[in-house]
């Protein structure tokens, strides 16, 4: 099968690109700098450097793929931790993607005949409430009811994934740790190993019908009966 996997330099990215491959794809991966590009190329897919924001660039390269399926692994944060005083501006430019990078990207994968996304959300921003959390309970809001800038970008990529045309998968990762991410072990509610959220990409390639599941490991605070159930995902799986 025909991949175009968007963000493939990334966290989660550099783990599922081996999956990907052993699995039998092939698989386009997107990439913010020729040293990246070139690093997926020595993977054994076909990297390039694209950039989410730019439209007919990214129509471009969709076309050139001619992907069954588009992976949506798009971010914008750096390598570690903000602090207090980035952090605003980190969250508003990760927003921005999933908002923008997210529409141009449908647009393109919708043009280039791609027939189903798997996209990255988030399993952790959930309102107060009864837990575990279903995929179906509200996310949080800020005292006024208007949604926080991490949520709002949350809402604008599920809510375009989800109205594609073309099936559409959204995929709740909880607090990613292991290698390449911010965190060595598992912190905070619903976390998840970098491993396991990848391995859920590459099932969710073939596998689930279109809508929402939670991806994390069973602490009680994300439930992921459905992931299990329709996707087979474990949250235990580790590349060895």
């Amino acid at each position: 099968m025909n991949i175009f996997l968007a963000g493939a330099s990334g966290v989660i990215g550099r783990r599922l690109v081996p999956l990907l491959r052993d699995a039998g794809h092939a698989v386009t991966g997107t990439a913010r700098s020729q040293e990246k590009a070139a690093a997926l190329d020595v993977l054994g897919v076909k990297g390039i450097v694209v950039d989410a924001f730019d439209a007919r660039a990214l129509l471009r390269a969709m076309y050139a793929a001619h992907p069954d399926v588009v992976i949506h692994q798009l971010t914008d944060l750096p390598d570690t931790a903000p602090d207090s005083t980035h952090r605003d501006k980190v969250l508003e430019k990760n927003a921005r993607l999933r908002i923008e990078g997210t529409r141009n990207l449908l647009a393109a994968a919708a043009m280039a005949g791609a027939r189903r996304v798997v996209a990255q959300s988030i399993a952790f921003a959930y309102a107060p409430g009864a837990t575990p959390h279903q995929e179906s309970d509200p996310l949080a809001r800020q005292d006024n009811g208007e949604p926080t800038v991490t949520v709002r970008g949350v809402l604008a990529l599920e809510e375009q994934v989800l109205q594609a045309h073309m099936a559409g998968v959204v995929l709740r990762y909880g607090r990613l740790y292991g290698p390449g991410t911010w965190q060595a072990s598992a912190e905070g509610p619903a976390p998840l190993h970098v491993d396991a959220a990848a391995h859920a990409a590459l099932l969710a390639v073939t596998r689930g019908a279109p809508g929402i599941y939670n991806i994390a490991e069973e602490d009680g605070y994300a439930a992921i009966d459905k992931a299990r159930r329709e996707l087979g995902f474990a949250p235990g799986f580790r590349i060895t």
